[in-house]
């Protein structure tokens, strides 16, 4: 598991230049990244496609949960489409799963979102740190490290650098996702 690091980091380095790239898009480009049906030409983006990021400062808390946007970033040199919610879980520094993976939203208003190359989508994931702090299923905490994330429809995930405090074992739901992928970058600048 010493190689997580290593791969996270090269991930971390590609999403952001990916990240900037997508920032420049006109907003042309962001009307054409989403429509209600997908050709059946268009692939689902895989793990591979994309690079998954967490816009950690654009953190906004309320009432024992703060919530982030969770960008994908199309890093291929194709079109591909997301269509609803991500799995998302908690990881530590060796890649162990820190506790219950995060919960979904009502699963109402999924959408098909086509992201062409360097695009973003997003959705919010709610970080619940009362649950962390008093649950007493979450007697045990660790420091995560990563997310896992699985694009939706896929079977194999990506890593997303986010260091919070996770309760150990499986149980008390700390991680939510709100709601289904929809297009654009979902931090507050765009």
């Amino acid at each position: 598991m010493k190689l997580l690091p290593v791969i996270a980091a090269r991930r971390v380095v590609a999403v952001a230049a990916a990240v900037v790239a997508g920032l420049a898009i006109s907003t042309a480009a962001y009307a054409a990244t989403s429509s209600s049906t997908s050709p059946a030409t268009i692939p689902r983006c895989s793990a591979s496609n994309l690079g998954v990021w967490v816009a950690v400062s654009q953190g906004n808390g309320a009432a024992g949960t703060i919530y982030y946007p969770l960008e994908f970033t199309n890093l291929s040199h194709h079109t591909c489409y997301l269509y609803g919610y991500p799995g998302v879980s908690a990881l530590d520094v060796n890649g162990r799963q820190l506790g219950s993976p995060a919960s979904w939203g009502p699963r109402a208003g999924a959408r098909i979102v086509n992201l062409a190359p360097g695009t973003t989508a997003h959705t919010i994931l709610g970080y619940h740190d009362v649950v962390v702090g008093t649950s007493p299923g979450c007697a045990q905490v660790k420091t995560a490290t990563y997310l896992r994330v699985y694009p939706p429809g896929q079977r194999s995930a990506t890593l997303a650098a986010f260091p919070v405090e996770a309760c150990v074992h499986a149980g008390p739901v700390y991680l939510s996702i709100i709601e289904p992928i929809i297009p654009g970058v979902g931090t507050i600048n765009g």
